[in-house]
């Protein structure tokens, strides 16, 4: 794989992986929450649980970057301030899903 399809491919998996919490119900959006039994009321994620599964989803992003890189070459060593960033920029990827959930009017 090259160096741009591989960093292409990392972008693509931070944007989908920061907004996959906000885009459904579900855990990971394979694990339902509620029975099937009790579908008929609706429920939804809090907000904590929310952060929670974007928190993970992050290591697994990162995880499969850090595979990308090992696999191109040497792995760079990283220090607080490179997972700071990433962070960082993991909330931001994050904003379109939190805006569509929480702030945009229904009607």
């Amino acid at each position: 794989m090259d160096v741009t399809v591989s960093s292409w491919l990392v972008i693509a998996l931070g944007i989908l992986g920061a907004n996959l919490p906000f885009l459904n119900e579900k855990l990971f959006a394979a694990v339902p929450l509620k029975k099937a039994a009790q579908a008929e009321q609706v429920w939804r994620k809090p907000l904590a649980l929310r952060l929670l599964e974007m928190v993970i989803l992050y290591f697994i992003v990162g995880a499969v970057a850090f595979a990308l890189e090992a696999r191109i070459g040497n792995g760079f060593p990283q220090t607080w301030e490179f997972y700071a960033i990433t962070g960082c920029l993991f909330l931001v990827l994050a904003f379109p899903g939190f805006v569509g959930r929480y702030l945009r009017k229904r009607r």
